[in-house]
């Protein structure tokens, strides 16, 4: 589940980049608005999913409700789930597996 959390946190994150480095700079420079209705809706639902799927493992008690806290509120800022996804790893039994 944690490694899910993980993919899903890099996902989200991608789209945060391509929403402020990609979409937006259409928008605002080259007039193409649609950049960022398409790429903020897409942005909109996986920042949505990320946050049920953090409160989810933490129910499930997989990692803290600090930790998840933590990445939720990364989640807000552009690089925010890449630099969590190293707290992510600590509890991810597929890669403590793999070591």
């Amino acid at each position: 589940m944690i490694s899910f959390l993980r993919r899903f946190s890099m996902v989200e994150g991608v789209s945060t980049l391509l929403l402020f480095f990609i979409a937006m700079p259409l928008k605002y420079a080259m007039g193409y608005p649609m950049a960022v209705t398409y790429v903020g809706w897409v942005h909109g639902f996986l920042f949505v999913g990320l946050w049920l799927t953090f409160i989810f493992v933490a129910g499930l008690r997989k990692i803290p409700v600090v930790l998840a806290l933590i990445g939720m509120v990364a989640a807000i800022f552009p690089f925010g789930p890449f630099m969590v996804d190293g707290k992510l790893r600590k509890y991810d039994s597929s890669e403590l597996l793999e070591s």
